[in-house]
This record gives C-alpha cells, structure tokens and sequence, in this order.
C-alpha cells in the first residue's frame, strides 16, 4: 500500500472528506447525474479541486426500498470511472457489496472497499484481505429492498455497537489487517430519524473498537425531515446540504476520521474552520471566565464532574458498562484526537 494512502491514517490530521460519485440512475441524491463516465469522472476531479481527500465511486443505489441491478451492469458503470481517476492519481474507494466488482476495481487501483451490506459475504472479505486494501465495515441489518423492516431496536446505540463487534470478528478472523479497517455506524441504514440521532449523538460508544470512524450523514432523509415546512413536508434532498454541513462541523468536532459528503467544498471547509476553532481554543487555554464559571457550578451545586463529561459526550455509564466486553479485546489502534 503505497505511502499516499498510508498518509490519510495519519493521527492528528484534519478530519477527512470522501466525495461521492453515484453512476446510478436512481440514487436518492444525484442519481442521474453523473450516468456518463465522462461526467463522472469530471465531478470527481472537480471534488478533488475542492478539498475531498479520496472519492466514493458506487454503482447500485442503496436508497431504502432499491432493488438490485445485475452484476454486469454494476460493473459497467464502475469500472470506467475508478480506473480514470485512479490514473490521474486520485485516491478512489468503490462502494459495493460484490466481489467481482470488488476485485475488478481494486485491479483498476481502487484502494478502498467501502462494504454497505456489513461483511456478510465471505468470499469479498477473502478478495479484501488478499489484495490488502483498506475497508469500510458498515452496520446494517438486510439488503436495501427490506432493511426499513429491520429498524427495530431495544437501544440502538449498545445493539449498533455489539453487531458491529460480531461483524469485525468475522472481517479480522477472514484475514483483513486491523489497521485496514474503517468503522461505519450505518447512519439510515435500517434506522429511523430517532436512531440516527441517538447514534450521532454518542459517537463516543465506537471508540471501544479503536479504529477510524467514516460518518455519512449527506443529504440523508433524516435531515429532510428536521427541515420540514409548515405543512410537514421533508425538505427535498437536493435541499439539504446547508443542514448537512452542520453535521460535518459537529462531525469534525468529535473528531470522526472521516466524512461521506456529496457537496465537498463546504464540508472541507467546515473540517478547516473546526481545526482553527480547536488549536485556538487550545493555544488559550482555560480563561479566567470559564474558571470563573466552573467555581460557581461547584459551589451551588449545579453540576457535578460526571454529568458535565455526560454532557460533554465524553462519558456514558450504561454504554461503557455495554462496552466493556468489547475494549477487553485490545482494540486500540486508533482514538479520537
């Protein structure tokens, strides 16, 4: 794995931003779009130009309810736009659950697979692990066609987090370096509005499996919802991505490693402006307001340290006790920075 790809892992960096070329025609975004691979790769390029760090190449829709397209004509679609953004030096991930098409882009110098269906097919998880590219291990719970069937949880967060931990057994015990792994908390996928909030909101359970995180958010339905009109409409999809930026900087903010975007420059910008936000904030360090502020909550009682760090994010009883079993594995390659 050449040295490139290797740089994108480096601790302490920005969080980082995949652009995402759908060459579908029935993407809930921008499906259509880009169905010429001479388009497709031009909005790659164009992504690159604005900040993405490595470019999501997929040909078969994973919207809610999508039914699935031959292999052959995934393939088709694929195929072109990975090998010609490969070759102008792009660093291209290819979001499939197929291991021929897999395979095929790998050999066109894809160095991501990026699996939505959660590791369940052996035979991709071997092709991975032989040609030793990295891989995005997704949560999810059935294919497109049903996976809205499957959004039935106690606790999502524990429940997300323990299949998670099944499934990263079987990618390791298939033979995938650790270090090449990506966890992916599946955000819409077999989950309603309140589960992918309650999963955002505790992005701190993953860090039990210490590995980079990739967080897609991007124009997701979820938000169209939180933006209805008057008359309870969703707000339309291509609508949605000044409320995607938003989840970018609190992304950012938690320091995920990387970001599923398909409007990149304002998620690259919004990565830049956290990191400013963050190093000043460190360069200054605690101010006599702040001082100030935590010697009153102390003396009145208004808080106490366990539920400050509750509300910071940083801590959850329940979850670490759920977690336990988890960080006794000795996973910690990677943390939040």
């Amino acid at each position: 794995m050449s040295a490139d790809v290797a740089e994108l892992f480096r601790p302490g960096e920005l969080t980082r931003v995949m652009g995402v070329v759908n060459v579908t025609p029935d993407s809930f975004s921008d499906g259509g779009t880009f169905l010429d691979p001479i388009d497709a790769v031009r909005a790659g390029l164009r992504m690159v130009a604005e900040g993405a760090d490595l470019i999501d190449v997929g040909g078969e829709s994973t919207r809610p309810g999508a039914l699935r397209v031959p292999a052959a004509e995934e393939m088709r679609r694929v195929l072109p736009v990975v090998a010609q953004l490969a070759a102008a030096g792009v660093r291209v991930s290819v979001d499939t659950t197929r291991v021929s098409v897999a395979a095929a882009a790998v050999d066109a110098g894809a160095v991501l697979v990026n699996d939505v269906s959660g590791g369940r097919d052996p035979d991709l998880l071997a092709m991975v692990a032989d040609r030793g590219v990295y891989y995005v291990l997704m949560h999810a719970r059935g294919p497109s066609a049903t996976m809205a069937e499957q959004a039935v949880y106690g606790d999502v967060v524990a429940e997300v987090v323990a299949e998670l931990d099944i499934r990263l057994e079987a990618v390791l015990a298939a033979g995938i370096a650790e270090e090449r792994v990506i966890i992916d908390p599946g955000i819409g996928f077999a989950k309603t509005s309140a589960h992918n909030w309650a999963l955002l909101s505790q992005l701190h359970a993953f860090a039990v499996f210490g590995r980079p995180l990739l967080v897609g958010t991007s124009r997701k339905s979820f938000l169209g919802t939180v933006l209805a009109d008057g008359q309870a409409q969703p707000r339309p999809s291509d609508a949605r991505d000044d409320a995607t930026q938003a989840t970018t900087a609190l992304l950012a903010a938690a320091d995920v490693w990387g970001v599923r975007v398909h409007a990149v420059r304002p998620a690259a910008d919004a990565v830049r402006v956290v990191r400013a936000w963050k190093r000043s904030a460190q360069a200054a360090g605690p101010t006599r307001l702040a001082a100030r502020a935590t010697g009153i909550a102390g003396a009145t009682g208004i808080v106490d340290a366990a539920g400050l760090a509750d509300s910071a994010g940083l801590a959850d009883s329940a979850r670490i006790a759920d977690s336990a079993r988890i960080a006794d594995s000795g996973r910690t390659g990677w943390s939040p920075r």
